[in-house]
């Protein structure tokens, strides 16, 4: 409940922070003399939904380390350091991409991939990952967040975010101009039921909105798992880590990283999980065809 408090709290702050300085700029007058500018409106949701969105992700790499508390390192610190940065260096070039950093944090099993550019990415797993998984259960883990680099899927669901983000702005301000007309009767201008109305929606529309990106996020998921047998050879490795996972309390990650952790818990709000359930992954790669991505 608090990671979904902080997550609002933290897109509502984001969204006042842009309206403010959109109507400094003047870019937010999508109201004239006839009531709404739909044209004005779009392009003025589509500002505040990408840069919000494209913010988070260009920050994505210094938030990750500072609220994990993940410490990169470069392999001098011990045996254990140094192959988990040869092993990443190792699946980086297989993958094509530039070599990311790698990083250790104190925590319960999990890992996550970050980053807003292929070439310029993080690799952070956990101790209690570390701790309680065999090395060829780690190399899978690390595989698979790095096929999550290799498939732009930080950027891919910045994209996706944004477009969400865009609707959702849009719309609050098409229910909250309406229900300010109808409702509390403002003839001039507008009064406090459009910008009350705006607030609400925004959450509502928000909360309902993140489904649609959890599915994406759920999809990928496979293809990051596909992606991390194709570089191993099998999916023997894969399997054996998630069912290992699947046996083990996952670490919890903060909400900004979550889409692209290792793991995630299940629950109630299934629609709203980043991750499927641990059985139909491994399904999924026990009736994949060898190549298959």
């Amino acid at each position: 409940m608090k990671r979904i408090f902080l997550f609002l709290a933290t897109n509502i702050a984001v969204m006042i922070v842009l309206s403010i300085t959109l109507s400094v700029l003047g870019v937010n007058r999508f109201m004239d003399a006839n009531g709404l500018n739909f044209g004005m409106l779009l392009a003025f949701s589509a500002v505040v939904g990408f840069v919000g969105a494209g913010f988070s992700l260009l920050i994505s790499k210094p938030m990750a380390k500072w609220s994990t508390g993940a410490q990169v390192i470069d392999g001098s610190e011990g045996t254990t350091q140094f192959w988990l940065v040869e092993t990443v260096r190792r699946l980086a070039e297989r993958a094509n991409i530039g070599m990311p950093e790698v990083a250790v944090y104190e925590g319960a099993p999990n890992a996550f991939a970050t980053g807003a550019f292929k070439n310029s990415s993080l690799v952070a797993v956990s101790t209690g990952l570390m701790d309680s998984m065999s090395k060829e259960e780690v190399e899978a883990v690390l595989a698979h967040e790095v096929a999550h680099i290799a498939n732009g899927d930080m950027v891919t669901l910045t994209l996706i975010q944004g477009v969400v983000n865009t609707f959702v702005v849009f719309f609050a301000r098409v229910v909250g101009y309406f229900v300010d007309k109808v409702v509390f009767k403002t003839e001039r201008g507008v009064g406090m039921g459009y910008y009350i109305t705006v607030i609400v929606c925004e959450i509502v529309f928000g909360i309902l909105a993140s489904i649609i990106v959890a599915w994406f996020s759920r999809q990928r998921e496979y293809r990051a798992d596909a992606g991390a047998a194709n570089y191993l050879g099998t999916p023997r490795p894969m399997i054996a880590a998630l069912a290992r996972l699947g046996g083990l309390e996952p670490g919890e990650l903060p909400k900004s990283m979550a889409a692209s952790g290792i793991n995630d818990k299940a629950g109630v709000m299934a629609l709203f999980s980043s991750h499927p359930p641990i059985e139909s992954r491994i399904a999924a790669l026990q009736n994949r065809q060898p190549g298959q991505q």
